[in-house]
């Protein structure tokens, strides 16, 4: 059994996985826990940039991703801080994410601490923004 990246404690398979296959992630939490899933298994799975960008709000997604090269990412944990719905459409997750850059793996791990907001629509919710904190 591979433990999901998300930290959930969950099967991989039973978390975030579902979400990464086409099925909609039913809060902005587990949205935003499958992104960091997505996020720490794209060297894995080249897919899941197409899942990040589809994931990501029309107004503010990114033309593409560079994961790779020496800007790539090992992503070490995630810790959600809060979670608070704002109303049925949209809502705010703070988190703190663990990583360190593939060049310098032996070099002291960074910390990405941010407020990130999320919108839903028809139902599908959408990563928006970020403040970083």
């Amino acid at each position: 059994m591979t433990l999901c990246p998300c930290e959930s404690g969950k099967p991989y398979n039973k978390c975030c996985e579902v979400y990464h296959l086409g099925a909609p992630a039913p809060t902005a939490q587990a949205l935003m826990r499958s992104r960091y899933s997505a996020y720490a298994l794209a060297h894995q799975n080249h897919a899941l940039k197409n899942y990040l960008l589809q994931c990501w709000h029309p107004d503010t997604r990114p033309k593409s991703l560079n994961l790779d090269g020496e800007d790539a990412i090992k992503w070490l944990g995630l810790q959600i801080k809060r979670h608070q719905d704002i109303d049925a459409e949209n809502a705010i997750v703070e988190f703190v994410a663990r990583y360190k850059y593939a060049s310098n793996l032996g070099g002291k791990a960074e910390r990405l601490h941010e407020i990130s907001r999320f919108k839903r629509i028809d139902g599908r919710w959408y990563y928006v923004d970020g403040d970083h904190q």
